[in-house]
């Protein structure tokens, strides 16, 4: 089981890290104000706060199981999941392995495989990480951050917000390697949980085609955007919970997909969350 922080009461919201840090701060802001109408669960990667490390490599479908094992520990029936990043992979293999436990799969600046520019990062960041020093921050900054929100900021601020997201966990290295490994291309034809793919617009890090690949291959997923870099909670953390907030009023006011109901559900046409020209030119915004 991982290690988890438990917040608020309500229906079941899982949020699930990236690389390297804990759940809390990979969301920002955003679980504090989810609380105030959710239980929201957020726990840690393996390796990452108190989260133990296996003797071996980290596998995801391992790390997938132990997400269900936590939920069910703290009490969650069926719930929500969120992944940002790495989590994002995490929570496509929660959805794929255990689809009666999922109620809506959110992923937020997720890939399905790490392609070259993302395979890259990663093994950069492996190298510095292992070599140790002040160029991981200044590296990390740059992959994390928009160019715009970078000019924006004071060198406290810098500081401020490097020291939150480059900080090294015990399980840093496993998860980047974790991370080099992941395809879980197989896995999107199998979910059948509603979904929401957002793509951050200006992420040089998982770029925005890691998430139009998602969408594409996950059976009804609709695609939205956000401003901003990879820290999308932190660079537009506004819009990022408006988004997520509408998602999930709408997967829990709505009925089962199996459900007459549901059916009839599925075939009114409903408001799509804005996608930014670029993303919309790449795929239909609506698929069902």
């Amino acid at each position: 089981m991982l290690a988890y922080d438990i917040r608020g009461g309500g229906p079941g919201l899982v949020l699930l890290p990236g690389i390297g840090g804990c759940s809390a701060e990979s969301w920002g802001t955003l679980p504090a104000e989810l609380a105030a109408g959710h239980t929201v669960l957020l726990p840690e990667l393996p390796g990452s706060a108190l989260s133990g490390l296996p003797a071996g490599p980290l596998r995801l479908s391992a790390v997938a199981d132990q997400v269900v094992e936590t939920a069910r520990a703290a009490g969650l029936g069926r719930f929500v999941i969120a992944g940002t990043s790495l989590g994002a992979a995490v929570a496509v293999s929660v959805a794929a392995r255990h689809p009666d436990r999922i109620r809506g799969l959110f992923l937020l600046s997720g890939f399905a495989r790490p392609g070259t520019p993302l395979w890259l990062g990663l093994e950069m960041w492996a190298s510095l990480h292992a070599r140790g020093g002040n160029r991981l921050n200044s590296f990390l900054a740059s992959l994390f951050f928009s160019k715009d929100h970078l000019a924006t900021l004071t060198p406290a601020a810098f500081a401020r917000l490097t020291g939150h997201l480059a900080t090294s966990t015990p399980g840093t290295a496993q998860q980047i390697m974790l991370a080099l490994g992941v395809d879980v291309r197989a896995d999107l034809a199998r979910i059948t949980a509603p979904t929401l793919v957002v793509a951050a617009m200006a992420d040089r890090f998982v770029t925005p085609e890691h998430s139009v690949e998602l969408a594409d291959g996950i059976p009804g997923a609709r695609l939205a955007a956000v401003k901003g870099g990879h820290a999308a909670p932190y660079e537009q953390p506004e819009r990022t919970l408006e988004i997520l907030t509408g998602f999930l009023h709408d997967v829990l006011r709505s009925p089962p997909r199996n459900s007459s109901a549901a059916a009839a559900v599925e075939r009114r046409a409903r408001p799509e969350p804005a996608l930014a020209p670029a993303l919309a030119g790449q795929r239909p915004p609506h698929r069902r």
